[in-house]
């Protein structure tokens, strides 16, 4: 070769061992940070403190011990409008004769014995619900013990004690269920769970007409209480039912409904109830920051503390993420030409939910599940999520 082509031939050598070297390099540190493991950015401190106040403990304590020593409400005004009267006063004042004449001032109309009968049965559940309560966000993983089981063991399934459901559908009631023909993807899923007895028929192939699971805030249950038989079942009688409670005297509501029940009707676990609030109250208070650049302090300006609460569509999603291993989510959402319900003519919205926390909630478990506060102290692993808008 010629002593003038040895230079730049011996220079190509050198660029292309030095070119392969560093393509070497770059893929196995692009493997090396594939394999790493995401690391959540800290949450804020301040957030997770003022998420973590409860106001009205005192009032709470009080109510149930009044409840628990048989001093009922005679009215249905909320917690600071209940005027308590005997047991005596109460029977009184709800005997079947007297109900035929006037209106019972008692949120219950008891109509035979075996409402009566059921009246005693309220204590075991309430003191039972207010000893769990503390924090306690394990719970998530003991979702199947609670609730899955329970269901199997009603439809007569096998126990497998730790299995989830396949896919889980949770329909929520927002007008925007109006704009899609999802029925039929609704119904292709293990589970389907429906809220607050929202109506199907005439809806089918935008809601779809299967129901696995009957999710209700304890309002609600109130409500079915009032009618015969508690007929709570817009969905069949063997559909089982999982409620919240959003005041301890609605454990009046579940004694004398929870006899009539052809299905099983369950109570939450207070301490995933209060894991729920944790978690909207911390996303609230990040979501005020992050709109205002006000202190977190000057949330409850904004927010009624006392009455500040999750929503049932929230916590049936949450629900969702501890017993299946797909979770699928319809009707979530607004817009300004949807109607609040799909099945109502509501349009305005429930001051006591703050629904731009909870989307970013939402944002969040399809996103970045890992940044959810509280869930990654404990472990717990999210499913795959997917909103349908």
């Amino acid at each position: 070769m010629k002593r003038s082509l040895r230079l730049p031939f011996s220079f190509l050598i050198l660029v292309a061992v030095f070119s392969v070297l560093s393509f070497r390099a770059a893929v196995q540190d692009s493997r090396r940070r594939v394999r790493r493991p995401e690391v959540a950015p800290p949450a804020n401190a301040t957030l997770l403190r003022l998420a973590a106040v409860e106001s009205g403990e005192a009032e709470l304590r009080k109510d149930v011990d009044d409840l628990l020593d048989g001093t009922f409400p005679s009215g249905h005004r909320g917690v600071a409008g209940w005027r308590l009267r005997t047991h005596l006063d109460w029977r009184q004042e709800n005997h079947l004769e007297v109900l035929r004449r006037n209106e019972p001032r008692f949120p219950h109309r008891l109509r035979g014995p075996k409402d009566y009968r059921a009246l005693p049965d309220f204590r075991r559940p309430l003191r039972d619900w207010f000893r769990r309560r503390r924090f306690h966000p394990g719970v998530m993983s003991e979702l199947v013990e609670l609730i899955k089981r329970p269901i199997d063991r009603h439809h007569g399934r096998p126990d497998t004690k730790t299995e989830r459901y396949g896919s889980c559908a949770v329909v929520g009631n927002s007008g925007i269920l109006l704009n899609n023909d999802h029925g039929g993807l609704i119904d292709g899923h293990d589970l389907v769970i429906r809220l607050n007895n929202a109506r199907v028929s005439g809806y089918n192939h935008k809601v779809g007409s299967k129901t696995g699971l009957s999710f209700v805030n304890s309002n609600i249950l109130h409500l079915c209480a009032r009618r015969p038989g508690c007929f709570c079942h817009p969905y069949g009688e063997t559909v089982p039912i999982v409620m919240y409670i959003c005041q301890p005297v609605h454990f009046l509501d579940y004694a004398v409904c929870n006899s009539s029940h052809k299905a099983p009707l369950l109570i939450t676990d207070v301490r995933f109830d209060m894991l729920c609030a944790r978690i909207v109250k911390y996303y609230s208070l990040k979501t005020f920051v992050d709109t205002t650049g006000k202190p977190p302090g000057e949330w409850t300006k904004v927010h009624d503390e006392k009455m500040f609460h999750y929503s049932s569509g929230m916590q049936a999603v949450m629900l969702a993420l501890g017993i299946c291993d797909q979770v699928s989510v319809f009707g979530f959402g607004k817009s300004a030409e949807a109607k609040h319900h799909y099945h109502t003519n509501q349009k305005a919205e429930l001051d006591l939910h703050d629904y731009e926390a909870e989307y970013a909630l939402y944002r969040d478990l399809v996103e970045q599940p890992q940044v959810i506060p509280f869930l990654k102290d404990f472990g717990f692993k999210v499913p795959p999520v997917v909103f349908y808008h």
